[in-house]
């Protein structure tokens, strides 16, 4: 089963980052998945589809957004778990045990280290929270109930993304107590 792409375009201008996001609605047979102001006035737009409609989207959104670009990611066969983490429409298993988290500078590499960690081992992803009220940061929660699947999932989230600069902190849970798992779910 082939998996759709993900796309990623971030500006410093919301206004410019409105009109690109339109732009790469046209220009390919995508879907928009969000596109949103975040602090401090930059923008965002998060498509998905097959990748060269993707790619073609992406490309014209890069185009558009010329000098108020600031990043950008093409990940093609993403998870099946990560769009609907980024959408708040995750399903999580019974009888949790452990919960693990990453925190990023950057939304690119928050959606990375999502993705490597979904397709690592057997968890959940409870949610993928992309800048908004963060100050730009962002960061992804997974959880199991093998404390093992979520320890590996982090370090390979963590390790898809070392290499970028872009790791705030990680952490595992191993016995969550049921209220703090409440609050996350």
């Amino acid at each position: 089963m082939i998996q759709p792409a993900i796309g990623l375009v971030e500006l410093n201008s919301i206004a410019r980052g409105i009109e690109t996001a339109d732009a790469m609605c046209k220009v390919a047979t995508i879907e928009l998945v969000d596109a949103y102001a975040i602090c401090p006035g930059k923008y965002v737009i998060l498509i998905t589809g097959l990748l060269a409609d993707v790619q073609s989207s992406l490309n014209k959104g890069i185009e558009v957004a010329g000098e108020h670009l600031i990043d950008n990611l093409l990940l093609p066969n993403v998870s099946p778990k990560v769009i609907p983490a980024i959408l708040g429409t995750s399903r999580v298993r019974d009888n949790i045990i452990a919960v693990g988290s990453i925190e990023t500078f950057t939304v690119a590499s928050c959606i990375i280290a999502s993705d490597a960690a979904a397709k690592k081992a057997d968890v959940d992803l409870i949610e993928i929270r992309l800048a908004k009220g963060l100050g730009g940061k962002s960061y992804v929660t997974v959880c199991s109930n093998d404390v093992g699947a979520v320890r590996s999932a982090i370090a390979a989230g963590v390790d898809s993304i070392k290499h970028l600069g872009a790791l705030v902190q990680q952490t595992v849970i191993p016995q969550i107590h049921p209220d703090m798992l409440r609050t996350l779910l």
